[in-house]
């Protein structure tokens, strides 16, 4: 490869890493035809990129784009495939869901998720657990809501006439 064409590489790797705040190093190698179609459609459809790429212009990019944690370089071994998203847990979930599927691929290697580094396959659950921003603010919306339907419907109901009872009778009491 001369090289101008990877320099090229180096700058589109580089421009999707700006672009995407999260990104999974995975090893595909050992699928075949049909088992990488049904992955790169599962990955299309939830807007995940998957891009093959060679470890030293992985590297170089990460280089290129001052990425401040070099714990992930040693995981830059043997065949990689990065995935690139914008959810920090879609691609693990992804991974669980074809690993079902009967085959031990995709392995992690490592991923960028949230600012932080996490290495090894053993990491995959943790991955998976982590709450979208989406998640996160649903459960914080839940629980402002949760003293709101409390009051409503302690008013609504049995206590809601007492204390209507209440309020009433001290109107009188008023005039």
């Amino acid at each position: 490869m001369i090289k101008e064409d990877k320099t090229a590489i180096i700058n589109s790797i580089a421009e999707k890493l700006k672009a995407y705040p999260n990104f999974y190093i995975t090893d595909i190698s050992g699928l075949n035809a049909e088992k990488t179609y049904q992955l790169r459609k599962l990955c299309f459809d939830r807007g995940i990129k998957l891009l093959v790429v060679k470890n030293t212009l992985l590297k170089k990019a990460l280089e290129n784009n001052n990425f401040p944690e070099p714990d992930l370089y040693s995981v830059l071994e043997g065949p990689t495939a990065v995935m690139f998203c914008e959810s920090a847990n879609t691609p693990a979930k992804l991974i669980k869901e074809f690993r079902k599927t009967g085959v031990d691929k995709p392995e992690l290697k490592g991923a960028y998720a949230q600012e932080c580094v996490f290495v090894g396959a053993d990491t995959l659950n943790e991955l998976a657990n982590i709450k979208s921003r989406e998640e996160l603010i649903g459960d914080i919306i839940s629980l402002l809501q949760s003293p709101a339907k409390n009051v409503i419907s302690a008013l609504q109901g049995n206590a809601g006439q007492k204390i209507a009872g209440i309020v009433k009778t001290l109107s009188e009491r008023s005039e």
